[in-house]
């Protein structure tokens, strides 16, 4: 492969940024016409003080305001009862839209809420109503939040998640939070939020595939320390951008972008070219500039080839495409906040600076490749291979979503398998071996042992690569071990017509239902799926729930409205209603592990939800 600077490839980058500079600069310039959203305008929040006490706080935007009479607190169950209410005093106006004076609040609303003879779990909800200065009246709208009157500890209702007209509907405490920080406005605090939250997806999905690929392409154009920093900022730079502009993009849409970017051509495509970069690793071909190029680099060994920096930017463009399939909240939170107030340079902000932090373990990488591995020899040689390996098992991993499970297990055991023959697995030691070929000996079983548990799996009807085994174990404990591999076992919909059918015979025999959002090119899904699902406190706790799962992976006009019902932008997300078939008040979005789902399932659920998975974790 060989990455070069011309022409083509600077328009490529050239049009890159002007894409990226149009999605920021086109849509605030009509944004700013229209009328906030309720949830955004009076952004509802609510902390529990105490066993009794709920703090209340409504965040006013500016040129909106609240009636102080439109307010009121009711429970659920009705069996609690609320000490009156102590607003605060508000500014009385002549207000045009009811004709009389009224007492109102701008800016900021806190009150407290005082629960009496509260025994139970119980939901508060809080009715609200405000308008405009421009005009709008919006209707009433309710929020809810969970109150545990046993302890202090709170399920904080999330900022926005009040909805119109009484709908049910709100958002994950986790996106709440997020959302109530990109409508500060503060882009300091939201890049440095955002910044964070890249940090901490650093050991997931959506990064460890690029770490093997910005280490090869700085093994191979054998860096230096400084020529190793730039390409990889080059690399970063180069996937931020592109993430940026595709997050955007699919929040101007109102939809992912995940079933466009995860067909079986692009992912195809983008294997393919690392699975040939991972072949100049093992030297069938050099990874390196032309001749004239070469030269030239030569005669100025301390300056900078702009075809590395160029192809190690485009490189990262293309990684982005691994990246953007990553639905965690974060990601979410900005999507539902472009697409809800068309504000794509807030968003784009918190997209990119959520990008560079996730490029900055890939930058470090990239340099301590650069300082740390050698730079001819035999060592070279041996650490290219290994990297040859590691881009190759990449290769697979990314086009796994759209192999057949059979087909992904013939595919690992013949790559482990490959790898231990290199290490010379099946060759002797010679005389006085030394400790680190006694090292590799140990590791080269490892891999031929793994390699051939996916090969005996498939043989017996193993299709989890994870898990190849199962089809020998479920040979010999019988059905009880097919049931824990598959976990749950959920009915499919289609179609919201179906999805509501579904939910309303649940209602009629006092069932809760839990919709689950899945793809079968989602990485995130299949995590939910082995490790979550197969849970059996998981299993227990849902025992008489009715599970419901949308397959979104044809991303069909059906599958878009499904999502966009939820306000999803891809799965994996998981929804919850309650046994009036009401949506409940917490939702998962992205991977959870099984006690933070479970915590989210009694959350969900309520007072039965709690005391059901509280019976599953005795």
């Amino acid at each position: 492969m060989t990455f070069s600077s011309s022409p083509p490839m600077r328009r490529v980058l050239q049009l890159l940024m002007l894409l990226v500079a149009v999605l920021m600069l086109r849509v605030p310039v009509h944004a700013a016409d229209d009328f906030l959203p309720p949830e955004q305008a009076f952004r509802f929040s609510a902390k529990q003080l105490d066993g009794q006490t709920v703090e209340v706080k409504f965040a006013i935007a500016d040129g909106y305001y609240m009636y102080r009479e439109r307010l009121a607190v009711v429970a659920d169950p009705a069996t609690v009862t609320f000490a009156p209410l102590e607003l605060p005093a508000g500014k009385i106006k002549h207000d045009e839209n009811f004709n009389k004076e009224v007492e109102t609040y701008r800016h900021e609303l806190v009150f407290h809420v005082k629960a009496q003879d509260a025994s139970a779990p119980f939901t508060l909800v809080v009715t609200s109503q405000g308008c405009a200065d421009q005009g709008l009246c919006y209707p009433p709208m309710k929020s809810r939040f969970q109150v545990e009157p046993a302890s202090v500890s709170s399920v904080p209702t999330a900022p926005g998640a009040a909805v119109v007209s009484g709908a049910e509907s709100s958002s994950d405490d986790k996106l709440g939070r997020i959302a109530s920080t990109l409508g500060s406005g503060n882009l300091g605090a939201i890049a440095l939020l955002f910044f964070g939250f890249g940090l901490l997806l650093t050991f997931t999905p959506c990064v460890l595939p690029m770490l093997p690929i910005i280490s090869a392409i700085v093994v191979g154009e054998h860096a230096t320390r400084m020529r190793a920093a730039v390409v990889s900022v080059a690399y970063v730079l180069g996937m931020a951008t592109v993430y940026t502009a595709l997050g955007v993009a699919a929040g101007l849409a109102g939809q992912g972008l995940q079933a466009a970017l995860q067909n079986p051509w692009v992912l195809g495509a983008f294997a393919l070219l690392i699975a040939l970069l991972s072949l100049s690793m093992f030297g069938l071909y050099e990874l390196q500039l032309p001749a004239s190029w070469h030269h030239r680099l030569t005669q100025a060994s301390n300056k900078l080839s702009g075809g590395q920096i160029a192809g190690a930017a485009v490189m990262g463009a293309l990684s982005a495409l691994i990246v953007s399939p990553c639905v965690t909240a974060p990601l979410a939170g900005a999507l539902a906040y472009i697409a809800q107030t068309g504000n794509a340079a807030t968003g784009g902000t918190a997209l990119f600076a959520l990008s560079m932090g996730m490029g900055v373990p890939l930058i470090l990488v990239g340099v301590g490749a650069g300082n740390l591995l050698p730079r001819s020899g035999h060592w070279l040689t041996v650490t290219k291979a290994i990297f040859g390996f590691i881009l190759l098992a990449v290769a697979l991993y990314i086009v796994q979503p759209v192999l057949p499970a059979w087909a992904a297990m013939v595919a690992w055991g013949a790559l482990l398998i490959g790898a231990a023959v290199f290490l010379r697995t099946f060759d002797s030691l010679p005389d006085g071996a030394g400790n680190v070929q006694r090292l590799g000996k140990v590791v080269g079983v490892v891999l031929a042992l793994a390699g051939a548990a996916q090969l005996v799996g498939v043989a017996a009807g193993g299709r989890d690569p994870l898990q190849p085994l199962a089809g020998v174990l479920r040979a010999s404990t019988g059905a009880s071990a097919q049931a824990e591999a598959h976990g749950l076992t959920f009915k499919r919909v289609k179609s919201t017509d179906e999805l509501d059918a579904e939910v309303r015979n649940a209602s009629a025999s006092g069932r809760a239902v839990m919709l689950d959002f899945y793809a079968d090119w989602c990485v995130s899904c299949k995590e939910m799926e082995r490790l979550t699902f197969t849970d059996a406190r998981v299993r227990t706790a849902l025992a008489d729930v009715v599970l419901l799962q949308a397959d979104v992976t044809a991303n069909s006009a059906d599958d878009q409205a499904l999502l966009k019902r939820f306000g999803l932008f891809g799965p994996p997300g998981t929804i919850f209603f309650d046994t009036q078939g009401r949506e409940a008040q917490a939702r998962v979005v992205g991977f959870e592990r099984a006690d933070t789902f479970l915590a989210s399932l009694r959350r969900a659920l309520g007072a039965s939800g709690a005391a059901q998975t509280a019976k599953t974790s005795t």
